[in-house]
C-alpha cells in the first residue's frame, strides 16, 4: 500500500470516527443485511479480528507482556478484548491515561487490518475490561447531564470523547428522553445535551 493511499485512509477512517450518524447508520444497515450478504460480512468480520489478533499478539511479545486475547463479533462489529489472568502492569500501561494509548492501539489495529485486507475495520479493541468499566462511567455522566439539563432547563456541553464513547452516551442519553448532538471537530468533539 502507497503512503498516500495509507494516508487517505487514515483521512477517511478519523472522518468515519468524527461522524455518529453515519456510524449508527452503518450498524443499522449492517444489522439489516439477509441472506448471503450477512454471510459474508460475518466471514470478514472473522477475517479482520484474525488479522487484527495476529498484530496484537506479536506486539505483546514485542513488548514483553503476557495476555490472552479474546475475538467476538456482534452487532455488524469485530470485538478484540486483552485480559490477564493475574494483574499485568504492562496490559494497564497499553491502556494508558483516559485510554488514550488504548485508543491509539485500536487505531493502528484497524490500520493493521486496512493494510493486509484492503478493507476499512470499525473493530473496537478493550484491555483488562477498561471500555467496560468507562461504560459504566459514561452511563452516570449521561444520567447526570440530563438531570443537569432538567433542574436548569439548559443545555450542557460535555468534555470531548472518542466516537465510541459518544455513541454510548447518546444513546443512553435517548433512552432518558432527552437530546443529544456532538458538536466541534477533532479532538474537540463532544456531546451536548438539551430538552429539544
Amino acid at each position: 500500500m502507497s503512503a498516500e493511499s495509507t494516508e487517505h485512509a487514515i483521512s477517511a477512517e478519523f472522518d468515519d470516527d468524527r461522524d455518529d450518524a453515519q456510524n449508527a447508520a452503518e450498524d443499522s444497515s449492517q444489522g439489516a443485511e439477509a441472506g448471503a450478504g450477512k454471510s459474508v460480512s460475518a466471514s470478514r468480520l472473522e477475517e479482520e479480528g484474525d488479522v487484527a489478533a495476529d498484530y496484537l499478539e506479536e506486539l505483546l511479545d514485542i513488548a514483553d507482556i503476557d495476555g490472552d486475547i479474546d475475538i467476538e463479533v456482534r452487532n455488524g462489529r469485530t470485538y478484540i478484548s486483552i485480559v490477564a489472568e493475574e494483574e499485568a502492569a504492562g496490559l494497564d500501561s497499553l491502556v494508558g491515561p483516559d485510554g488514550e494509548v488504548l485508543e491509539a492501539l485500536q487505531e493502528l489495529t484497524r490500520l493493521a487490518v486496512l493494510s493486509a485486507t484492503e478493507n476499512r475495520s470499525r473493530l473496537v479493541l478493550d484491555i483488562n475490561g477498561y471500555r467496560a468499566e468507562r461504560a459504566g462511567d459514561l452511563q452516570k455522566i449521561a444520567e447526570d447531564a440530563v438531570a443537569a439539563v432538567k433542574d436548569s432547563g439548559e443545555a450542557v456541553a460535555l468534555a470531548p470523547m472518542s466516537a465510541y464513547e459518544r455513541k454510548i452516551v447518546h444513546d443512553a442519553v435517548a433512552d432518558l428522553g432527552l437530546v443529544s448532538e456532538s458538536e466541534g471537530e477533532g479532538a474537540d468533539r463532544h456531546i451536548v445535551v438539551s430538552a429539544d
